[in-house]
């Protein structure tokens, strides 16, 4: 039985989660990682950057693009398996694309090491496309097996940085929009003057919110964020 983690589709590839949606990619990349997601380019990716910058974003939408160009994704979350990664990656012979999330999680266990490097080699020799995530360059990861940081170094690299208050603006705007949500410009400056700036948890937060929006029948102002958040006092 396979060991790969078996996410529902919709947890796979979220509307939200499409290159067209990514906000503040360097120049050139998301042209870049498309062009590699169908097919048009055979480059391999390493994604890195600190939590909340996006990789998971990228990677589950590289996954999606690839499966509408007519080919075989897969993302696997390292951390999902950790100890047992030979397993889970000699499941994904035969496929297109596939997309290894979160590299910090198995820096250090030799033998995970040793199945990413085997399983490394196995995939350039068929023709699959890899594309790695980690929050920190190869050299800098802490791997214990140094043919594998030799390979992971020859990746093209794609270095995503933490967004400003601006970008972080433009996230909530943006998806905002794509629900339909109506959200006033002080309300997006409030909730990043007074809550978290992490983003991930901002979106987690406007998610939460459209559903009061919803249930309440009123727009996103001010004084309905100070209203709902006193009441949820654990989303701050």
């Amino acid at each position: 039985m396979s060991v790969v983690p078996q996410l529902p589709l919709a947890l796979r590839y979220p509307q939200d989660e499409r290159l067209e949606t990514f906000i503040g990619a360097p120049d050139g990349a998301l042209a870049q990682l498309r062009a590699i997601a169908v097919g048009a380019a055979h480059d391999w990716v390493y994604l890195e950057g600190a939590p909340g910058t996006g990789k998971t974003h990228q990677a589950l939408a590289m996954c999606s693009l690839a499966e509408q160009a007519g080919r075989q994704p897969t993302y696997l979350p390292l951390k999902a398996v950790v100890g047992r990664t030979r397993a889970a990656l000699e499941s994904l012979e035969g496929r297109d694309l596939v997309a290894l999330d979160g590299l910090d999680a198995v820096a250090g266990q030799r033998e995970d090491e040793v199945a990413l490097f085997d399983f490394h080699n196995r995939a350039r020799a068929a023709g699959i496309t890899l594309l790695y995530t980690a929050q920190h360059a190869p050299n800098q990861l802490g791997l214990v097996l140094p043919d594998l940081r030799s390979r992971l170094q020859q990746c093209v690299r794609v270095v995503l940085q933490p967004l400003d208050d601006e970008g972080r603006a433009a996230v909530l705007r943006e998806r905002a929009a794509r629900r339909g949500l109506a959200i006033d410009e002080a309300a997006i400056e409030w909730l990043l003057t007074r809550t978290g700036r992490e983003l991930g948890s901002l979106v987690s937060l406007l998610d939460w919110l459209d559903r009061e929006s919803l249930a309440a029948q009123r727009r996103i102002t001010v004084p309905f964020l100070r209203q709902v958040l006193e009441d949820g006092p654990h989303l701050l």
